[in-house]
């Protein structure tokens, strides 16, 4: 039996990284690329995830989700196939389970690579 995310997160096309992402960064921590969500944006840092969700009809209520790369225990990538037009990247951590969907505007191997690169190397 497959246990169920604990979050489930949408990229879709690469974009700038959002200027108020500079305010959330700590001494040392720079921003690597951006990704637009469904809502709002998820930035790759030199040390974590950080995904910011835009919620209500206003969006105004914003919630910050900062997944240090030093949690995430394991990962896997699938890439698109014929039928299913989104590849998928998931995340398992001390937290407990993150499924990212990727859309078609979104490289999954770019994305398993900055992964990699990110858990991989000691910063």
């Amino acid at each position: 039996m497959e246990a169920s995310p604990i979050l489930v997160w949408t990229l879709q096309q690469e974009i700038p990284v959002p200027p108020d992402v500079y305010s959330l960064l700590v001494e040392g921590e720079q921003p690597i690329t951006s990704f637009k969500t469904f809502r709002d944006s998820a930035t790759f840092t030199t040390k974590r995830l950080i995904v910011r969700d835009a919620q209500r009809i206003t969006g105004k209520k914003v919630e910050i989700y900062s997944l240090p790369y030093s949690a995430i225990n394991m990962w896997s990538s699938e890439n698109a196939g014929t039928l299913d037009w989104n590849s998928e990247i998931e995340l398992w951590t001390r937290a407990g389970h993150i499924k990212v969907r990727l859309s078609k505007g979104a490289d999954v191997r770019r994305i398993d690579s900055l992964i990699a690169w990110a858990v991989l190397q000691a910063h």
